[in-house]
């Protein structure tokens, strides 16, 4: 079949992996960003968090004592809920705003900056029973499946890992006072998140690099297909309007390097313009350097006058060298008596003296 996985072996085109983008097709892993949260999350509590802890503390002793059976005041509930309600934001907050930086920093690393409903877009292939029956039992299904319990394996073993080495002390745990118990629980939990989150995010790579894979493949085109696409790309206004805007960027570049040195331009006047050089120790014949016609003539003979470059009006000479010769070659023979007149008129004027050697080397057989 024309649209099988074996016949996909081109590389998809930057079109289609545009519109793939659109509908959100990207590679991403879910879990990459919960792992990256996760890991964050311990990392800034295991930085920042003993400081906050000791804050929470030191409310506990305030309002519960030190064995946590304070007498307090019915009256005062609402005051001491109050503040205990702000401070606790008042630490928790810069943690929070941060997990949602780095959950945006992953997806932002994965994806770019992407904004589409399209996966959302209720379809009626989503209600297809049989489709889904499809879905439920290909092989990425599978390999989902594969990696759900690979994943949930490495967990409980690094859980069971964690738990193993403090047992005596979870056993004891009974006999704590309420800020022991705090600690201990606190270190248990940093220790388990840490590696679970280290275990996490290696697995979470290995997922993304997957599913790059998987996207990769799934966007590859046929022969035919790549052949449709250059021919939809061709068509496209847009790039055609920007296939002609880097056109007339590089004429632009190229006039705006060639005119200041040439030693006229010939015009039309106003619909070609032609830039010749001659240097009769280097050339055979004069080189047209730069021509252009309407926009660009007007270009090439502004630049001249900027420059000081002679402008000669020569409709036909102009005509016939626009047509004819391309920038960067010389002139044919025929053009050799036209354009050493023209030659010998510009040196004339500028007074430089020697017209008759620029006519007599433009002249060679």
């Amino acid at each position: 079949m024309p649209d099988s996985a074996q016949d996909r072996t081109e590389a998809p085109t930057p079109r289609r992996r545009e519109e793939a983008r659109e509908r959100g097709q990207v590679a991403r892993s879910a879990d990459l960003t919960s792992a990256v949260i996760l890991l964050g999350g311990v990392l800034l509590i295991q930085w920042w968090g003993e400081g906050a802890m000791g804050r929470l503390l030191s409310l506990m002793r305030m309002y519960l004592g030190e064995d946590g059976v304070a007498t307090v005041d019915p009256q005062q509930l609402g005051t001491i809920a109050q503040s205990v309600l702000l401070e606790t934001a008042r630490l928790l907050l810069p943690f929070l705003l941060a997990l949602v930086v780095l959950a945006i920093v992953s997806n932002y690393l994965q994806v770019g900056w992407l904004i589409t409903f399209k996966p959302i877009t209720p379809s009626l292939d989503r209600l297809n029973p049989l489709t889904g029956l499809a879905r439920m039992f290909n092989a990425r299904a599978f390999v989902h499946l594969l990696m759900g319990v690979l994943k949930m394996a490495v967990l409980v073993l690094v859980t069971w890992w964690t738990l193993r080495s403090r047992v005596e002390l979870l056993a004891g745990a009974s006999g704590l006072s309420h800020l022991s118990l705090i600690v201990v629980a606190t270190d248990l939990i940093l220790t388990l998140g840490l590696r679970l989150g280290i275990v996490l995010l290696i697995l979470a790579v290995i997922d993304y690099a997957y599913q790059r894979y998987r996207t990769e493949k799934d966007l590859r085109m046929t022969k035919e297909e790549v052949r449709e696409e250059l021919k939809r790309m061709e068509g496209d206004p847009r790039i055609k309007l920007r296939r002609r805007q880097v056109q007339m960027q590089m004429a632009m570049q190229r006039i705006r390097a060639a005119v200041p040195k040439a030693d006229v331009i010939v015009t039309n006047p106003t619909e070609f313009a032609v830039a010749l050089q001659y240097d009769a120790e280097t050339m055979q014949a004069p080189k047209v350097t730069a021509k252009g016609a309407d926009f660009l003539a007007m270009k090439i003979r502004e630049i001249a006058v900027a420059h000081g470059v002679p402008i000669v009006e020569r409709p036909p000479l102009a005509r016939a060298l626009y047509r004819d010769v391309e920038v960067g070659q010389e002139i044919p023979a025929d053009f050799y008596k036209a354009v050493a007149e023209v030659l010998a008129y510009v040196y004339e004027l500028a007074g430089r003296g020697y017209a008759r050697r620029a006519a007599a080397g433009v002249s060679l057989n």
